[in-house]
């Protein structure tokens, strides 16, 4: 085993750790950069075909390199995995590939860092971009080993065409549920989602205009009267959806978005294929069956696949000891910047708790961890 010495080392070669690099190299700081996979920003290469960016472009981009002028508002997976590819390119970032991360120790005033390879790290900084999304989250039901059809989750799904001709049910509508249901949709497919709880809808454009841009415009007024323009906008273009199946939860959708992490879901169109009939909506799901799933409410669903927008996890403490004192309540680090027994350590990619999006958050808080690591 070998062990390479140095000051910063960049862990995860997505849009967050490029991110870091890019400032560090700005800043003529030495770094290294490892990835677990073969390639930069691996999961946008391997997303869902039509995926877009939900955030327009102008607040979407890493920091030095804005995207080119020809790339449109709301930005598809395609040209933002180029984009990466091409800012590590001009910032001559060059990670170690295929070097997944086993453990991060502290060792004096160093972090020993041990992955699948024969090198080890010894770092003065560790900043550890892996992400929310890094580990898939699938709940277990009764019943479910006795299905005959087939469970995946959301990370696999490219398209509608291995599902032409079956009955698929998607658990979870977050914003990945309702894209997915849209796309099976959108390709005559027979598709339910099962939604467990109320719902924070908002259209991603009114009349052409971002909402996300005009949100941050409301957020600003006096007195709460953006929250309440928002909430009348909300009621006029979604609507009470409680006929078809959804309860729209009463929350504030910045409130929310601060308080959980969790955004609400920007609407594409899946709603208007709800109230077309051509997107079905039913409950909880208690308990599997041989042939698809019971509901909570005794409902028996018919099913080939069932399909888990379930979400992900950080699930940074597979690798880093006593995370206590370091993560909150959803299980994502309190700060960028690690205090205490945890100094040394920096965290990039896991706020999601601004308006922003994460990836205006990327932007910020790698300019405050490299701005810490210039003072040292």
């Amino acid at each position: 085993m070998k062990i390479q010495e140095l000051e910063n080392l960049v862990i995860g070669a997505g849009p967050a750790g490029l991110a870091v690099a890019g400032r560090l190299r700005k800043n003529n700081i030495p770094f290294e950069i490892i990835e677990q996979s073969n390639k930069i920003a691996w999961s946008w290469h391997n997303h869902y075909d039509r995926l877009l960016l939900h955030t327009v472009k102008e607040l979407s981009h890493l920091p030095y390199l804005k995207f080119p002028e020809e790339y449109p508002r709301y930005i598809p997976k395609s040209l933002l995995a180029e984009y990466y590819e091409k800012y590590a390119e001009h910032f001559k970032i060059e990670p170690q590939y295929n070097t997944k991360v086993e453990t991060i120790q502290k060792k004096g005033d160093h972090w020993i860092v041990d992955t699948n390879t024969d090198i080890s790290f010894m770092a003065k900084n560790v900043i550890v971009a892996t992400g929310v999304n890094r580990v898939p989250y699938a709940p277990k039901w009764k019943g479910q080993d006795d299905f005959k059809g087939k469970i995946i989750h959301s990370r696999v799904y490219k398209n509608g065409k291995p599902f032409l001709g079956q009955k698929v049910i998607i658990v979870g509508m977050g914003n990945t549920g309702a894209e997915l249901a849209l796309d099976l949709s959108e390709a005559h497919i027979d598709v339910t989602l099962s939604v467990r709880s109320p719902l924070l809808i908002v259209p991603r454009d009114i009349n052409g205009r971002p909402v996300q841009t005009t949100a941050k415009k409301l957020e600003k007024l006096p007195f709460g009267l953006g929250r309440w323009i928002g909430k009348q906008v909300r009621n006029i273009v979604i609507g009470d959806l409680s006929k078809y199946g959804i309860s729209i939860s009463k929350k504030d959708p910045i409130d929310h978005l601060k308080k959980t992490g969790k955004t609400p879901v920007i609407d594409l169109g899946t709603v208007k294929r709800i109230k077309e009939g051509k997107i079905k909506v039913v409950g909880d799901i208690d308990h599997f069956n041989k042939n698809g799933v019971q509901l909570k409410n005794g409902i028996d669903i018919e099913a080939d696949v069932v399909l888990l927008a379930t979400g992900y996890r950080a699930k940074i403490e597979d690798f880093i000891e006593d995370t206590d004192e370091l993560l909150d309540v959803e299980g994502v680090p309190k700060s960028p910047i690690a205090v205490g027994a945890h100094q040394g350590l920096f965290f990039v990619g896991f706020d999601n708790y601004k308006l922003g999006g994460i990836l205006g958050t990327i932007f910020n808080d790698s300019k405050t961890i490299v701005d810490e690591i210039l003072k040292q």
